[in-house]
């Protein structure tokens, strides 16, 4: 929608501001709670509808696609489009959908009790980052509004100091806050996804990775971002918080965001729910970007099997609590090697007790979603039926407790074993509380809370009615004014029930009835035909075409017993629930711990049954000495650091794929390894499973693999597929670039990085040197370990000249023209990449494949020429170069190789004099004498000095593309 659209439906219509001093009361109401909410579009309730008037009115009929009316009145014509209010959750997601904030003014009066006009109030505004109803919400998802704010910045190296952030789930009452650099709270904005952004007046702009799937921004109130106000707001969730910060910035942003959560729901005050304002450290989980996630795809998948993810792998959660725990963890998975091996003691615990694990995901079938309920309890916008599911969720707790306890004894150390099929060990009758420290500290959460279940369940009718204020909530012997009332209203209903036998024997009048509606209230209805043997003590009602209809004397006085006793009786009872609800919500912190233990254990448990159904091994965890506190960390090319896996499979591909080749890796701390081999050979798949171990392993889970033994890393990197951003103006090529520059910057030792295909989409030239100088940077400088898959087949040399790198390439076989890969990972480098043969299994038109096998077979043929040549000494050099690594020149050698078969091939041009009658057999052996000769300088030497981890993109292509331009000239 354009922006001046936008402008006329939100806040005060234009058609309703030009006639705001001749407006209806009722329209006038309208217009000022369309001016009190300028950023929002205001549906006024009028009867059944949310109503909306003019040009605001000509949007949601556009948008919702439902009629546009008219409303008529002595001030003029209006349009106006409604949406039934109780079916508006369709209505309202498209119009979030469509980018609206949505401000509901809800009548809150009773219409029938109300004198002139209805009192209406906005008491909710809907934003994508806010939604609170279940029927706009994914079961089992996080829904993030965030907030940014920003320090000053010191000095003159960044616009910006540290930035904050900080992000509330308004359904659940989850609130993180965290801070740091620029780069490090754009990853975390990332990683926590939100649905919605507001920016503080000082903060950078953070644009989402994914601008299809990605959030909103808008600036939010600048007061709101005020020190003292924020402070201010958030005294009633934290004592002191000026305390409980560790930067100016978290303070401000947590404020705000709290601020703008409390104007979504209505401005009626603190969000009481919100109890865990949670402050993190980023560095305290393993850092994933956005590529990291998207190129692993942990959460999407953009293929044809859009949901083969690896969340969709493990997501065997019974209900909405486990699953967006297991999802935290995923997005989040832990560093600290203890914390780690709690949950593999857990998940191997439940892996092996079949029985216990079973159990769990029965009891947890039938739970509910605590953090919503208990939120809507808080609010005090939850109904009977909402308690009602509150207590058969406190229910399965006893049962869960008694289901943990049933464990059987195990000698050893507590890690259920390496293998998650291991079968239950002991007797049933040798019964102890859980043998691992992680499922008894569970065990001892699970808060039965029983005086809030027995409150429910002495309280709320079984099946109460969806309404609160209609009566049939509250179980009968919970009160005795209630059932005092109740017992007189049923009382008179019993006799008007039998006065109607009563009065037909009196008067000998077989058609006469007793009927009741809500205007006349009770009657006795007799036929014209029998008028003459009505009773005196009749008294007319009301005349019908037909018939009268007549009260007496005594119905009437149980009349107003039985309408009084009812209503009496349905205000006691909203009291009574109201009170109940209240007592409920005083226990709203006991009720949160209680869902985070029950999440946890429904995330384990899932886990586990993934472990089993897919035959999962327990990683065995390397935790580095220095992290551990007891001596120096594992060296660089040290083995007993690096990364061990037999047998390692990738969890989405082997589910989607009848069969799967496992591979090992063995990759040494600080190690680069060279990838080589055919397209569809599985090299990229290969690098992921590797990857996704490490993810596995980190989360808490066990691993698809024969035996694995893992170190911690505390970053992921990736650089995997072809990705563009034409609207943010960057080519595949600037994409690619641009992360590896974020890699180059920011990995480190202890950091698991994964290059694909670098230097692809330029001239070979340049991307066989960029691809090269990235691949010695992470040796060299970063001492990361890395998987670096390649077709410049050059690169391979790197494992000659350097110590910790070294070559794998996946097999093929050619028979007949035939290619067959074989997915296997060997040492050393590939020969040959078979790209007309993949190409030719792609489908490419017969005549293109035979033409491109003549190519490069005539290409071939030069470079055995050449190579012959160079053998035979024929241009007066002594170098005998190998075969093969001049016919790799072309594509895959690698750039020193390649400047100096350009310097030969000139000197071969020049031909064998240099022109004064002398001759040259031995190269210049530096610059000075290179620049005396007049041959070009050290280029390869420069390229290696070039500190391309500190350049942008662009500033390295434009210093690669000057040497090559400098080897040009100076032929």
């Amino acid at each position: 929608m354009e922006p001046a659209d936008r402008e006329t439906a939100t806040g005060l219509p234009p058609g309703i501001a030009a006639a705001r001093e001749e407006l209806t009361p009722m329209l006038s109401q309208y217009a000022d709670l369309c001016a009190a909410h300028e950023d929002a579009l205001v549906l006024f309730q009028v009867g059944d509808f949310y109503e909306a008037f003019c040009e605001a009115a000509e949007t949601v009929a556009r948008v919702c696609e439902v009629t546009l009316t008219e409303r008529s009145d002595s001030t003029g014509d209006y349009p106006m489009a409604g949406i039934p209010i109780d079916n508006a959750a369709p209505y309202l997601e498209s119009l979030l959908d469509a980018g609206y904030r949505v401000a509901l003014g809800d009548q809150v009066e009773d219409a029938e009790q109300a004198s002139g006009l209805v009192d209406r109030a906005v008491t909710e505004v809907i934003t994508p980052g806010t939604v609170v109803e279940d029927d706009l919400l994914e079961s089992g998802t996080t829904n993030y509004v965030a907030a940014v704010a920003a320090d000053a910045g010191e000095g003159d190296t960044s616009e910006f100091g540290t930035v904050g952030l900080a992000a509330v789930d308004v359904s659940t009452g989850e609130c993180l806050v965290t801070s740091g650099d620029r780069d490090a709270v754009a990853g975390e904005l990332d990683r926590i996804a939100p649905a919605e952004l507001i920016s503080g007046p000082d903060a950078p702009d953070f644009d989402p990775p994914d601008a299809e799937r990605g959030w909103t921004t808008h600036e939010h109130d600048a007061a709101a971002f005020d020190r003292r106000t924020a402070t201010e707001r958030l005294e009633p969730y934290l004592p002191a918080p000026e305390r409980r910060f560790d930067a100016d910035a978290e303070l401000r942003a947590a404020g705000a965001v709290l601020a703008y959560a409390e104007y979504t729901q209505g401005d009626d005050g603190p969000l009481s729910y919100v109890t865990r304002i949670r402050r993190y450290d980023p560095r305290d989980r393993l850092r994933l970007d956005a590529a990291a996630q998207r190129s692993l795809e942990l959460f999407e998948n953009r293929g044809l099997g859009a949901s083969d993810t690896l969340f969709d792998v493990l997501d065997e959660t019974n209900c909405a609590l486990g699953r967006r725990c297991l999802e935290r963890w995923l997005r989040r998975p832990l560093v600290d090697a203890e914390a780690i091996r709690s949950r593999h003691d857990a998940v191997g615990e439940l892996a092996d007790r079949s029985l216990a694990r079973e159990g769990v995901a029965d009891a947890l079938a039938t739970a509910y979603d605590l953090e919503r309920l208990v939120s809507r309890v808080s609010r005090g916008r939850a109904d009977a039926r909402d308690l009602r599911s509150l207590h058969q969720t406190l229910a399965v707790v006893p049962e869960l407790k008694a289901t943990l306890a049933g464990a059987e004894r195990v000698d050893g150390d507590g890690s259920g074993g390496d293998r998650a099929d291991a079968t239950d060990a002991t007797d049933e009758s040798d019964l102890a509380l859980p043998r691992t420290d992680h499922l008894s500290d569970l065990r001892d959460r699970l808060d039965e809370l029983t005086e809030v279940r027995e409150l429910i369940d002495g309280a709320v009718a079984t099946d109460p009615p969806q309404e609160i204020t209609e009566g049939g909530v509250i179980r009968e012997g919970f009160d005795d004014d209630l059932d005092n009332l109740r017992a007189t209203e049923r009382e008179g209903r019993e006799w008007v029930a039998d006065l109607e036998a009563s009065e037909r024997e009196r008067t000998g009048i077989d058609s006469l009835s007793v009927g009741h509606n809500q205007v006349h209230g009770y009657y006795i209805e007799v036929t014209d035909a029998n008028l003459d043997r009505v009773p005196d003590d009749y008294r007319r009602r009301q005349t019908l075409k037909n018939s009268e209809r007549y009260v007496t004397p005594e119905l009437k006085e149980r009349e107003e017993e039985i309408v009084g006793a009812a209503e009496r009786a349905d205000a006691l009872e909203y009291e009574l629930f109201v009170d109940v609800r209240d007592r409920v919500a005083a226990e709203t912190e006991r009720i949160q711990d209680l869902a985070d233990a029950l999440a946890e254990l429904d995330a384990l448990a899932s886990l586990a049954a993934v472990a089993v159904e897919r035959d999962y091994v327990r990683p065995e965890l390397r935790e580095d000495a220095a992290h551990a506190g007891d001596g120096e960390a594992p060296t660089a090319g040290d083995p007993a650091g690096g990364i061990e896996i037999e047998g390692g499979r990738h969890p989405v591909v082997e589910r989607a794929e009848e069969s799967f080749v496992p591979n090992d890796a063995d990759l040494p701390r600080g190690s680069v390894a060279v990838i080589t081999g055919p397209n569809m050979s599985g090299k990229s798949t290969y690098m992921r499973s590797v990857a996704l171990a490490v993810v596995l392993a980190q989360t808490g889970s066990f691993v698809p693999a024969q035996a694995a033994s893992l170190p911690v890393f505390d970053r992921l990197f990736t650089r995997v597929g072809a990705s563009d951003d034409i609207a943010g103006g960057q080519s595949t090529f600037m994409r690619e670039m641009s992360e590896l520059t974020e890699i180059l910057h920011d990995a480190g030792a202890d950091s698991l990085v994964l290059l694909d295909e670098v230097g692809r989409g330029t001239a070979t030239t340049d991307g066989r040197a960029i691809a090269r100088a990235a691949a010695e940077f992470l040796h060299d400088e970063l001492g990361a370990t890395a998987l670096f898959a390649t077709h410049y087949h050059g690169l391979t040399d790197l494992a000659d000249e350097r110590e910790r790198a070294f070559n794998l390439h996946f097999t093929a076989t050619r028979e007949d023209g035939d290619v067959t890969f074989l997915h296997r990972v060997v040492p050393g480098a590939s020969s040959s990449s078979y790209g007309v043969e993949v190409a030719e299994l792609a489908g490419v038109p017969g005549p293109v494949v035979n033409r491109a096998r003549d190519l490069v077979a005539a290409e071939e043929a030069d470079r055995d020429r050449k190579a012959d040549r160079t053998e035979t000494g024929a241009e007066g050099t002594t170098d005998k170069g190998d075969p093969e690594d001049d016919a790799d020149r072309d594509g895959d050698a690698s750039l020193e190789e390649f400047l100096a078969e350009e310097a030969s091939d000139e000197q071969d041009l020049a031909g064998p004099g240099t022109g004064d009658g002398s001759t040259e057999t031995d190269p210049p052996t530096n610059d000075a004498e290179r620049e005396a000769a007049g041959t070009p300088p050290d280029l390869a030497a420069e390229l290696r000095d070039l500190d391309l981890a500190r350049m942008t993109p662009i500033e390295a292509l434009n210093a690669l593309h000057d040497l090559q331009s400098r080897v040009d000239d100076d032929g």
